[in-house]
């Protein structure tokens, strides 16, 4: 069993509370990312799941045992960090048995396991170098190894590919997904990085100021975010988020300001008796169209226009709020030009301007 539970887990650094009744289940063999900005907890979580950090309240059972005053070695854990820890005068062979070592394996056991780890992680032309003649992504995959010899039963990821340049960020979050697919080991993984989360998460836990604002599957904190944060926060480019005004139609709303109206419906948005909210629209979700007698859809003047190869992100002034949408190149406008776009309701997010939850109505 390697299942997680966090049963209501505080932190307290002197009389400053940084996480707050943190809750949640990590099914076994689930892959699980912590998101969000640095400062947020996420790595001070996964510090005290790792028993590097004393939990100040509240229960983490792994396993079925309860493991607040476990120390880290009886935990059946493995973590690897951002930066590697290999030590610099050992060769790779030795850095990955070292761990084995102090456990008094034998030396056959331990060729063995790493013979197998090394060819899971395509190591063996570096057994014998010295980890300065690697690479940054070799290093790497040498300190995965390091954890993976121990075959624990539950894997901790601390920003491991945050010093890695973009090229070998994306190679070596290939081969952390193909290494879960093969291993199936419960897997909680710290990143600032939205990208590594939606790629490589069955579920993210996105955190603010020690709090979790939503824990979901990629899919559905894309598509259905619960509160503005989480929409500002996912996605890239960012939501186009604004306040707008609200006139009830009876049978429809209008939602306009200076960028632009949206009419919806009465049945998808819990509107009545409100008059403002914040509008919330994906720039890939804005279409190109004409003008209009109704006066629906955005409008406003490029004013900065990104290539992004196939796409261009076109940035707006509309009425004074900066919006952005993205066109084919093949469409590019020019600076200064005059564009209408247009949104399909079930694209459109509204939250409630006090306390940003979304205004969304449940699905039956």
């Amino acid at each position: 069993m390697s299942a997680i539970v966090c049963n209501k887990i505080v932190k307290m650094y002197g009389e400053v509370q940084v996480v707050h009744n943190f809750n949640l289940d990590v099914a076994e063999n689930e892959f699980v990312v912590f998101l969000g900005p640095s400062g947020c907890g996420k790595s001070t979580i996964l510090r005290m799941i790792a028993g590097l950090e004393e939990i100040s309240g509240g229960e983490l059972v792994i396993g079925g045992t309860v493991c607040n005053d476990l120390p880290p070695g009886d935990r059946g854990i493995a973590m690897v960090f951002q930066n590697y820890a290999l030590y610099p005068h050992m060769s790779v062979y030795d850095n990955v048995a070292f761990g084995l070592r102090r456990l008094k394996i034998s030396e056959e056991e331990i060729k063995r396991r790493i013979a197998d780890v090394a060819g899971t992680l395509g190591l063996n032309p570096y057994l014998q170098r010295k980890p300065t003649e690697l690479s940054g992504g070799q290093q790497q995959r040498v300190a995965i190894a390091r954890a993976m010899i121990k075959t624990p039963k539950v894997f901790l990821f601390d920003e491991p590919l945050s010093n890695l340049d973009a090229k070998l960020r994306n190679h070596m979050r290939i081969e952390i997904a193909r290494l879960h697919q093969n291993l199936k080991t419960t897997t909680i993984y710290v990143t600032h990085d939205q990208h590594e989360a939606m790629t490589l998460a069955d579920r993210i836990v996105l955190l603010k100021d020690g709090l979790i604002e939503q824990i979901g599957t990629p899919r559905e904190i894309f598509e259905r975010p619960r509160t503005k944060y989480v929409a500002g926060f996912i996605g890239t480019p960012p939501m186009n988020l604004m306040d707008m005004a609200v006139k009830d139609r009876d049978d429809h709303f209008e939602i306009s300001g200076p960028s632009g109206m949206v009419t919806v419906s009465a049945h998808r948005f819990d509107l009545r008796g409100r008059d403002r909210v914040t509008l919330g629209v994906r720039p890939s979700h804005m279409s190109l169209s004409a003008p209009n007698e109704k006066g629906t859809g955005f409008n406003g003047n490029v004013e900065l226009v990104e290539y992004l190869g196939n796409e261009v992100l076109v940035n707006l002034d509309c009425g004074g709020i900066e919006m952005g949408a993205m066109v084919p190149s093949n469409v590019a406008p020019q600076l200064q030009d005059r564009m209408t776009f247009s949104v399909q309701e079930e694209h459109l997010h509204m939250f409630d301007i006090s306390t940003g939850q979304t205004l969304v109505k449940a699905r039956a």
